[in-house]
């Protein structure tokens, strides 16, 4: 039987057995899941779609030189992340059902009016709004996975979700290739209706939200009374040991120092490095390292798929295991050891004398960089309590890794094409830090257990009361962080 846990005024214990728990967090997974997911895909592939677009001829319409083009990258990363904790602190007092639609019609409208840009200046402005529009939404999407999921469950759900960023991948690449065939209707050129299209859709998608996407456990119409009872309590049980955990405690500005102090949202950044600037570079020029390699501009879009896909199948496979095992560092350091192994082939090989072998090690530097991005997130959600802390501290998580993101735009050279020196030898330096990190997180987490394991559980209960152990989150000596 699973142990019914007293939430306040929520009223006595509710017990289900384990079927019945599977039965309600499979209405939550079909309710929640697939929405986010879309959600995702389509911030993905929005923010994504320049690289195809590039190819598809918009450096040459609008007379770019490489350094326009890299400034245009590079200018999203700015707002987006300057935007992300103000965003998360926003969705705390706003319904998702409400905000998060207000987020994709702002940056689907956004996206829309990228395909009539006339020239560099205009270019830029969309890609500082693209990204000023889409800060939310990443780690309110993030956020709101952990309002419903224990902390064992959720590497698995953020897999799920996170994978409409691989699907993207590998879906803007099929889409971009029939899209510029439209090439010349209405007088506009193929990559124009690549961003006038997906914004349209992102928009309509929007008007859709708030009829669908539920805000909590406390108000889930598509729950019985019981059931939301049940998902609330086992949630503020969820501290890895016997106490208990705030999850809708009342804003104070100290909340925003503890997350803003606490060195693990700093160490889980280091490991989040890797994907952004390893990761962007790759999802920006993708498509143009194919093309280098000696294949055609649509076959270098098809050839996107299989790499992607293949990450995909990774990401999953990773966070399954780690939610079985409940372990999180194993499955951040064994994919990003498989990425530092690709990237040291891609610096090896004599490019451009090996086309083959150099795109069959595109697998290993993408998926490895992919498969560790749930682990690092759900690693830095699970270590962190209350509610407040966690909205905050993921959120600065995201700012860090994503202002890293224009370096990452901006480490693949045309001058340097197809060796590329340094988008290689720098994804594969992050790549080491990041496991360095993972080492040194794991190790701090593990001590910090051990020292709160030999303490007397009767001694802490008399010091503080359950109110006191509750208010100080993961400081608790009640509280075991995830390893």
């Amino acid at each position: 039987m699973i142990e019914g846990v007293e939430e306040g005024d929520l009223g006595q214990d509710i017990q289900y057995d384990e079927a019945e728990v599977k039965k309600i967090l499979r209405k939550v997974d079909w309710r929640l899941l697939p929405l986010l997911s879309i959600i995702y895909l389509l911030s993905f592939l929005d923010r994504g779609n320049i690289g195809n677009a590039r190819v598809a001829g918009l450096e040459k319409d609008l007379k770019l030189t490489p350094a326009q083009f890299n400034l245009c990258l590079t200018a999203f990363f700015f707002p987006y992340a300057a935007f992300e904790v103000p965003s998360n602190i926003v969705l705390k007092f706003l319904r998702p059902s409400i905000y998060i639609p207000i987020l994709m019609i702002a940056w689907g409208t956004v996206m829309t009016l990228s395909g009539i840009v006339k020239g560099y200046s205009g270019l830029l402005a969309v890609r500082i709004f693209l990204g000023f529009t889409e800060a939310g939404l990443f780690p309110g999407a993030t956020y709101i996975l952990t309002n419903w999921y224990c902390r064992r469950e959720l590497q698995g759900r953020m897999a799920f979700f996170y994978s409409a960023a691989t699907l993207a991948g590998a879906f803007s690449g099929l889409l971009a290739y029939a899209i510029i065939k439209m090439d010349g209707v209405g007088g506009l050129a193929g990559w124009r209706w690549i961003f006038i299209l997906e914004g349209i859709v992102t928009v309509v998608v929007a008007c859709v939200l708030p009829f669908v996407l539920p805000d909590s456990p406390e108000t889930a119409r598509f729950l019985s009374e019981k059931d939301r009872r049940f998902l609330v309590q086992r949630l503020s049980r969820d501290s890895g040991s016997t106490g208990r955990v705030n999850t809708n405690e009342a804003f104070q500005w100290r909340y925003v120092w503890a997350a803003a102090t606490d060195v693990k949202v700093y160490l889980t950044t280091f490991i989040l490095w890797a994907n952004p600037i390893a990761g962007y570079g790759l999802i920006f020029t993708l498509p143009t390292v194919i093309h280098e390699l000696g294949y055609s501009a649509s076959n270098a879009q098809l050839l996107t798929i299989p790499v992607y896909a293949f990450a995909l199948i990774c990401t999953v496979i990773c966070a399954i295991l780690a939610d079985k095992y409940r372990a999180r560092a194993p499955f951040v350091i064994g994919p990003y050891c498989v990425a530092a192994l690709g990237y040291i082939a891609l610096i090896a090989l004599p490019h451009p004398k090996y086309p083959g072998a150099t795109y069959g090690m595109l697998f290993p530097a993408i998926a490895g960089i992919y498969a560790p991005v749930c682990g690092s997130l759900t690693w830095n959600a699970n270590n962190l309590a209350g509610s407040w802390k966690r909205a905050i501290g993921m959120a600065i998580q995201l700012t860090f890794a994503n202002l890293s993101g224009g370096i990452g735009s901006n480490i693949y050279l045309e001058r340097q094409a197809p060796r590329y020196q340094l988008g290689y030898g720098l994804s594969l330096g992050v790549t080491c830090l990041a496991i360095l990190s993972a080492v040194i997180l794991r190790f701090l987490c593990a001590k910090i257990n051990k020292q709160r394991d030999e303490m007397d559980v009767d001694a802490i209960r008399e010091k503080y009361s359950e109110a006191e152990l509750m208010d100080m989150g993961d400081a608790s000596p009640l509280f075991r962080y995830s390893l």
